[in-house]
């Protein structure tokens, strides 16, 4: 997550039209795109930075500050308010006559060592910037986050040890003060903010805290009961299917959901729905056997 460069990232030059920067970036979102790149880190990382620079150079605001200040673009406004105050004292000073000793080359030292630049950077007093924020998606499994676990990212080289509760959110931010990029003249870091992106693909669907599955039956298990296997998160459950089951049909498997954030020991149910699946390739003896059961149901014994 260091600095990047926009207009190098989305391969345009600083003088490309809205239209030029909209073309590009949909072409390029959808080559790094993670569904076409599965488990490829590198293209989710270019699919990231893809975003953030289209975010700020689609945004005409946005871009005049990033064109003038670069990877402070964000401090823009404080810059331009130190700036002006600077102007204003400036003039003022001109305006007044100096019956109090101080030099023009005084008045500069002390402007310079206020608003940075020049000799007084060295000084006391300087203003202080807060760092720029980092932002960053961290795109995780429904099996990451069943389990509270560690993460190890790295950040401007130094690695973050991060610990991701069991059950948290897709789409949850959390903050990890003082990770973002250095302040200005000794101001305080910037804070690093992790959304995590949650894949709701596969065998499960996740709703809030309960877990949705479909089963397969044969038809056979499906009229006259009998016991099967399925999978959950926490292994392999057996299931008694009752007779007569018809497909579709649902059924509860409580606390074998999802667990409650930050709640320990407290889980969502497993809901699974039945579908009953038709044999194929009968043989003669099977179909007839069929046809023989097709009378029975119809006009009896």
């Amino acid at each position: 997550m260091e600095y990047i460069d926009y207009y190098k990232i989305l391969e345009l030059d600083k003088a490309a039209s809205l239209a030029d920067i909209k073309k590009t970036y949909r072409r390029l979102a959808r080559k790094y795109h993670p569904d076409l790149n599965p488990n490829d880190k590198t293209a989710k990382l270019k699919f990231q930075q893809i975003n953030e620079a289209n975010e700020v150079l689609s945004d005409p605001e946005k871009r005049k500050k990033y064109d003038k200040y670069g990877q402070d673009w964000k401090h823009a406004e404080a810059f331009e308010k130190a700036g002006h105050q600077q102007s204003q004292y400036r003039g003022s000073a001109e305006r007044q006559p100096r019956s109090d000793g101080f030099s023009e080359g005084d008045f500069s030292d002390f402007f310079e060592s206020m608003f940075g630049g020049g000799r007084g950077s060295q000084r006391g007093g300087q203003v202080k910037y807060r760092g720029q924020d980092f932002n960053a998606e961290l795109q995780l499994n429904l099996e990451d986050v069943y389990k509270t676990q560690k993460r190890t990212l790295t950040v401007n080289g130094k690695n973050i040890r991060l610990t991701i509760p069991a059950g948290v959110e897709n789409g949850q931010t959390i903050k990890i003060a003082g990770h973002g990029s250095e302040g200005i003249n000794g101001g305080p870091n910037g804070d690093l903010f992790i959304t995590f992106s949650i894949s709701n693909h596969g065998t499960f669907k996740r709703e809030g805290i309960h877990l949705h599955a479909h089963v397969e039956i044969d038809m056979y298990t499906a009229v006259l009961g009998g016991e099967i296997t399925v999978n959950t998160l926490d292994g392999m459950v057996k299931l008694q299917v009752k007779p007569e089951t018809q497909n579709g049909t649902k059924v509860k498997l409580k606390g074998k959901g999802f667990p409650v954030y930050k709640k320990e020991g407290a889980f969502g149910d497993l809901i699974l729905t039945y579908q009953v699946k038709v044999p194929v390739n009968l043989t003669q003896k099977e179909k007839e056997l069929f046809k023989e059961l097709s009378k029975i149901r119809t006009h009896g014994n």
